[in-house]
């Protein structure tokens, strides 16, 4: 039993990055696929649609940093803290990514017409990705309360 609850320990460090970088791969694909097409319809201002085509991969950044101030030594007792930890912050980083990327598409379409709402048009892009940063954040703070291997808290 206690092979499994470190296992899902082990889980738990790594989900956040992994999570992440899914989250950010297709945010990035579904934005990116809008790109394309926009530059497919009009005659400028491709720079700003591969611009914001990327906006999701911020998501894999912060699953990165969330996996290192996991990283400690992973015992039956601090597993289940780093399992849910990373698992949620994953979930939710993988989330804001997807739907991201979406915003991003729907962005990218709305410029192309009228281009003079393309910076406006960002705005529920950034709403989307303080979703990421919230989770980022809750799941650092938590992090710091999981005991790192002989420091009782």
């Amino acid at each position: 039993m206690n092979e499994f609850v470190v296992a899902l320990g082990w889980l738990g460090v790594f989900s956040p990055m992994a999570l992440g970088a899914v989250g950010s791969v297709i945010g990035c694909a579904i934005a990116g696929q809008a790109a394309i097409g926009a530059m497919v319809d009009t005659e400028s201002g491709y720079g700003r649609y591969i611009g914001v085509s990327v906006m999701p991969s911020s998501n894999v950044i912060y699953g990165i940093v969330i996996m290192f101030s996991l990283q400690r030594e992973i015992t039956p007792e601090t597993a289940p803290g780093l399992f849910g930890i990373g698992a949620l912050a994953g979930v939710a980083l993988l989330l804001s990514a997807v739907y991201q990327g979406g915003v991003c598409a729907s962005a990218i379409h709305a410029s192309k017409t009228k281009p003079e709402i393309f910076g406006l048009s960002l705005a529920p892009a950034a709403i989307v990705e303080g979703f990421s940063v919230f989770a980022f954040v809750f799941a650092l703070v938590l992090a710091g309360g999981i005991p790192i291997a002989g420091v009782v808290g």
